[in-house]
């Protein structure tokens, strides 16, 4: 606790040299008090009192740009963070940056992707507890508006230390439509490698500790069309299974994306195909599969649409990039996504006095189709053609505003969920999810939001009920209430009720919250963690300077 008022102490003294107008930073503070529940189960883990903060201070001077993260995990980290975070205070980043027209040079920690992120991502996201930025050192240099090279060197983060890997990089990027000055089109090209080095011990005299990456891609666009494809090669790399690095199983990997699209005013079209095959890629090798998304490389979100409902995130598909045997025999995915957005104008009948919008979204994900030789551990995978279906998720979505006062949304959703391929446990689950939300604004400032959500199967948990009431008295106080309930289970029926409240004043915003966590997967962007059943008080703090 006398570490986590040291953080607020540093905050308030970084506040009043926030005025000189160099320095600029961010708070962040998400706290929970656990308490015992008879359907979420007592809590028996030590502290109930847990809290996440992070201080992130960034100064100015010419070119020059100074910053660190301090983070505090008192007197522990909330319920399943990565126990490397179980420190009290420590400073967790920093970084030295010099900018000018053609040069930027970063020193310390740093954040990069290369093209789509397919080789190389490294980002943070607190909500996940994920923070996988390089330590080392990165240049990016522009001798010309259309072509820049960037080099990096650095070990990735984790915890408050850093991996045993070393990472390498090299990126490129070339506008040829402009270096050709060429104005009706726009075509770019970009080529990356990527290297992760890590000295272990083999049995194998033939394996490398390097493992290579290598993309190649294309933008183009024209008109109302545009177009992007990835294509990613990967060296040879030893199978990792249970933690367990086996040397004598070598395979390579590839992927491919191909992005197609066409928009004009009214009316978007989206297409998005992938194919992964053994891409997973972790900075050290035995943390492969991690739980906690630690330590990756390259960046392979589902490709799936990201609902807001509640009940339309109980069977979120999980990107399948792994090669495994135990215990069922896996080399990657192949699917695709599709999105289709249509807004009817106003004045007509469907659009009504004030317009309709429609969304349509398709996304199907299967395994690749493969055969495997479990004792030998070695595979062969067919390049498109398409193995045992993982996930279908059909949605549609429709946006009405009916007058000044009053909006509504419709959605309904249709999926399928392959629980044997996607947990590794068993089952199949077919649902139905609908959801209506109506918005009523009153007076200038105040509004109402209300949705109600079903979901229907007959597999797994059976079938649940939500809703939410919101209300927003102005812009700076908010409450809510919401609810899921899940009536159809036949062992466990249980409400995961929250009620909250927020205030939010210049650029600092509070929030306290009571309720319960259902146990499952979090996910934000397309990547996903694992989150216990809790019942708590929460706080959180944000605030920016």
């Amino acid at each position: 606790m006398k570490k986590f008022l040291l953080t607020s102490f540093l905050l308030i003294y970084s506040l009043n040299y926030a005025q000189q107008n160099w320095l600029s930073g961010n708070f962040v503070s998400n706290s929970q008090y656990y308490v015992d529940d008879s359907k979420t189960g007592d809590f028996n883990e030590s502290d109930r009192f847990r809290s996440n903060n992070y201080l992130k201070l960034d100064a100015a001077f010419k070119n020059f740009t100074f910053g660190l993260q301090a983070e505090g995990y008192a007197p522990q980290s909330l319920l399943n963070f990565p126990q490397r975070f179980n420190k009290d205070i420590g400073l967790a980043t920093y970084y030295v940056n010099y900018k000018s027209s053609k040069l930027d040079a970063t020193a310390g920690y740093f954040y990069e992707q290369f093209g789509s992120g397919l080789i190389l991502r490294s980002w943070e996201d607190k909500q996940l507890g994920l923070n996988n930025a390089l330590r080392g050192g990165r240049i990016a240099y522009t001798p010309f508006s259309y072509l820049q090279f960037t080099g990096i060197y650095g070990k990735h983060r984790v915890g408050f230390t850093v991996s045993e890997g070393e990472t390498y990089g090299f990126d490129s990027n070339f506008n040829l439509s402009e270096a050709l000055k060429i104005e009706k089109m726009s075509l770019t090209l970009g080529f990356s490698i990527v290297n992760r080095t890590q000295n272990i011990a083999a049995t194998n005299p033939n394996f490398n500790n390097g493992t290579n990456a290598y993309s190649g891609r294309i933008n183009f666009n024209k008109n109302n069309f545009y177009t992007n494809l990835e294509y990613v090669l990967k060296s040879e790399d030893a199978l990792v299974e249970f933690g367990y690095v086996n040397t004598n199983s070598l395979a390579k990997g590839n992927a491919l994306l191909l992005n197609l699209g066409y928009s004009q005013k009214g009316l978007g079209i989206n297409t998005t195909f992938r194919r992964l095959e053994n891409m997973s890629f972790y900075a050290n090798r035995e943390e492969e599969g991690n739980i906690d998304n630690e330590l990756l490389v390259n960046y392979l979100p589902s490709l799936t649409k990201q609902h807001d409902y509640g009940l339309a995130n109980i069977y979120v598909y999980q990107t399948q990039s792994r090669l495994t045997y135990n215990p069922i025999g896996k080399a990657g995915e192949i699917g695709f996504q599709a999105d289709v957005f249509f807004n009817a104008k106003r004045g007509t009948k469907i659009g009504g006095k004030y317009g309709t919008k429609f969304s349509l979204n398709y996304a199907t994900w299967y395994g690749l189709d493969a055969t495997f030789d479990i004792a030998n551990r070695t595979y062969s995978a067919n390049f498109l053609s398409f193995g045992k279906k993982y996930f279908t998720d059909f949605n549609i979505e429709i946006i009405k505003k009916w007058n000044k006062k009053w909006s509504s949304t419709f959605s309904y959703i249709n999926l399928f969920y392959n629980k044997k391929y996607i947990e590794e446990t068993s089952g199949k689950v077919n649902a139905n999810i609908a959801a209506v939300e109506a918005i009523y604004k009153f007076l200038k400032t105040k509004s109402v939001k209300m949705n109600v959500q079903h979901l229907w199967t007959k597999e797994d948990k059976k079938n649940w009920v939500a809703g939410l009431f919101e209300l927003n008295l102005s812009s700076k106080i908010s409450f809510f209430a919401s609810d899921l309930y899940n009536y159809g289970n036949d062992i466990k029926k249980i409400h995961y009720y929250n009620v909250g409240t927020s205030f939010t004043k210049n650029s600092t915003r509070l929030a306290l919250s009571y309720g319960r966590q259902r146990g499952g997967l979090l996910c934000v962007g397309g990547v996903c963690r694992i989150v216990p059943e809790s019942t708590g008080f929460g706080l959180t703090v944000n605030t920016s300077f």
